[in-house]
C-alpha cells in the first residue's frame, strides 16, 4: 500500500544494511517512523512492545529474527534459544509460533553452513506468502460486498464496521479485514466504514489513517457506538481480523470483538472474520477455555498518547493517580456468533466441518500429529 504516494510494506529487508526495516507503529498516525532491527534484543522489543503488531506481521518479523540469529551463529543451541526468546514475546497470536516452528523445522536438518542463507530465504518466502494470502482474502470478501451492494437500489454505500486494525499495517501488505475494503473500493463499489477506536491502544486510528490514505470514506467512532448503529440499520456487515482461530471456528481477536458479535447477532447483521490459514490453531478446540489471553501493562489503559494543540506528541493520564488497572488484550468470540470465515481459499462456516472442507490438508496433518 502507499504512504504519501510511495509504496510500502510494513516490513522489508535492506540488502545494503543487511537488516530488517519496519514501520514503528507506536507513533502512528501522528508520525511516520522507520526503525532498523539489528540485534535479537531489537526483535524481541519490537514484537513485545508493539513496534510491530498484528498476528501475520508478528509471524513474519519473527522469521527474520530467526534469520538474524542464524547469521550470528548457526548452531543448534542458538536456533533453539532464538525460538524460545521470540516465542515468549506475545502469548496469544498463533502466527508467531507457527512461523517459528516452520523456521526451526526447516533449518534443523540443514548443515550449519547452509542455515543463514536458508533462513533469510524462508523469511522472504513467509513475507511474500502473507501478501498473497491477504490479497486472496480480499478477493473472496469482495464478493460478499458485491452481494450487499447489488441489493442497494438507491446507490447508497455498503456500510461496514471493523474493530481494531486488521489492515496492511497488521500484515505484510493488504491487511485481512481491510483487504476486501480495498478491493471493493478499487472496483468502484461505494463504501463507508465505521472504525472502532479500539481502546486501550486506539488501533482504530491506524485503520483510519490507512483508509484515508486510500481514499475510502470512513468515520472514527467510540467502541460503544457500534451497537447503536446496528440498531438503527446503519451497518450492513461487520468484518474483523483474528489473532488465533480454533479448529471449530472460535475466534480470538482484540478485546471488544465479542461485544460486537453479540450486537451483530441481536440485530441480524452478518459478522465475518478475515482468517489467514496460518492463524488457525488446529491444536485448540474450545477458544474460551484453551486460548491464553495476554494481560498487558496497565499504563496502556491509564494513559493515552496523542497530539497536543501545538503539534507535540504526548502521553497523558486519564485515570486517577492510584487507580488499579486491568488490561486483558483479547477476547474470544464463540463460533455460534460468527456468520462466516473469509479465508484465502474461500468463505466457509465458522465450524470444524467448514474449516476441514476448505483446509483438508491441514486438518488431516493435524490429526496425524
Amino acid at each position: 500500500m502507499k504512504v504519501d504516494g510511495t509504496a510500502y510494506r510494513s516490513l522489508w529487508w535492506d540488502d545494503k544494511a543487511q537488516a530488517l526495516q519496519i514501520i514503528d507503529q507506536r507513533w502512528l498516525p501522528h508520525d511516520f517512523r522507520i526503525e532498523q532491527l539489528d540485534s535479537m534484543d531489537d526483535f524481541i522489543r519490537a514484537i513485545k512492545d508493539m513496534h510491530v503488531r498484528g498476528a501475520p506481521l508478528i509471524g513474519a518479523t519473527a522469521a527474520y529474527g530467526m534469520a538474524l540469529a542464524m547469521r550470528m551463529d548457526p548452531a543448534d543451541a542458538t536456533l533453539n534459544s532464538a525460538f524460545d526468546l521470540l516465542n515468549e514475546t506475545r502469548p496469544t497470536a498463533i502466527n508467531l509460533r507457527w512461523a517459528l516452528e516452520r523456521c526451526r523445522n526447516h533449518l534443523a536438518p540443514l548443515p550449519l553452513a547452509q542455515r543463514a542463507t536458508a533462513a533469510l530465504l524462508l523469511a522472504h518466502e513467509i513475507a511474500d506468502e502473507d501478501v498473497e494470502i491477504n490479497r486472496q482474502i480480499g478477493l473472496h470478501g469482495l464478493e460478499l460486498i458485491r452481494e450487499i451492494a447489488a441489493k442497494k437500489t438507491d446507490g447508497s454505500p455498503v456500510r461496514l464496521l471493523t474493530h481494531c486494525n486488521a489492515g496492511w499495517l497488521a500484515t505484510v501488505d493488504w491487511g485481512t479485514a481491510t483487504s476486501p475494503m480495498y478491493q471493493a473500493h478499487d472496483a468502484g463499489i461505494p463504501l463507508h466504514v465505521w472504525v472502532d477506536e479500539t481502546r486501550p491502544r486506539n488501533q482504530g486510528a491506524l485503520t483510519s489513517w490507512e483508509l484515508g490514505s486510500h481514499g475510502i470514506s470512513h468515520s472514527y467512532i467510540t467502541d460503544n457506538a457500534g451497537g447503536h448503529l446496528m440498531q438503527h440499520g446503519l451497518v450492513d456487515m461487520v468484518i474483523t481480523g483474528t489473532d488465533r482461530t480454533t479448529r471449530q471456528g472460535d475466534v480470538c481477536n482484540k478485546i471488544g470483538t465479542y461485544l460486537k458479535a453479540l450486537a451483530a447477532q441481536d440485530n441480524n447483521v452478518p459478522f465475518y472474520v478475515a482468517l489467514p490459514s496460518p492463524t488457525i490453531d488446529w491444536s485448540v478446540c474450545d477458544g474460551v477455555a484453551e486460548i491464553p489471553i495476554e494481560d498487558r501493562d496497565g499504563r496502556e489503559v491509564s494513559h493515552v498518547m496523542g497530539t497536543t494543540e501545538s503539534g507535540e506528541i504526548a502521553s497523558v493520564r486519564v485515570t486517577p493517580q492510584a487507580t488499579p488497572v486491568a488490561n486483558p488484550a483479547f477476547d474470544v468470540t464463540p463460533n455460534r456468533l460468527v456468520t462466516g470465515l473469509i479465508t484465502e481459499r474461500g468463505v466457509c462456516d465458522a465450524s470444524a466441518a467448514g474449516l476441514a472442507e476448505l483446509f483438508p490438508d491441514m486438518a488431516v496433518a493435524n490429526t496425524r500429529a
